[in-house]
């Protein structure tokens, strides 16, 4: 194909004869260029996890919050029982003690029998204070 076809102006002879036509914009322009890296918004916002995130928690502290409710009343029932049942245990506690007691004095008074000026159930220790023995045994040899 020639130059002259192309352009549909015959007799030309070189191409340097030829007019400028200059390639231009369309017209009302080129459509915008996109140049800004756009990511897709997939998933919720940051906000809506920042809220679900705080629901999820002050749900969890109200949760903890009324299981020590529940932990507390327990507690206090468990106080309550033991308060009101502690005269009898430390009622056995004492018959048990004074029926030990006596069978320490016996064999004391049975051991000592030969000795001049030996008191039963005297203490060997000068404090004038009685104190019940800090085991729940007097002498675990006696039985």
């Amino acid at each position: 194909m020639t130059e002259a076809w192309v352009r549909n102006k015959p007799g030309m002879a070189s191409v340097k004869e030829m007019p400028l036509v200059q390639d231009g914009p369309p017209p009302g322009g080129f459509a915008p260029v996109r140049y800004a890296r756009r990511i897709p918004t997939s998933g919720p916002s940051a906000t809506a996890i920042f809220l679900t995130a705080f629901g999820a928690f002050a749900y969890g502290m109200y949760q903890v919050g009324q299981g020590n409710k529940v932990r507390r009343a327990l507690k206090e029932e468990k106080i309550a029982a033991r308060s009101a049942i502690l005269p009898m245990l430390q009622a056995e506690e004492d018959e048990r003690f004074v029926k030990e007691w006596k069978k320490y004095l016996e064999e004391e008074a049975r051991i000592m029998k030969d000795v001049p000026g030996w008191k039963v159930g005297e203490s060997v220790y000068n404090s004038g204070k009685w104190m019940p023995p800090a085991t729940g045994e007097l002498r675990p040899e006696v039985w």
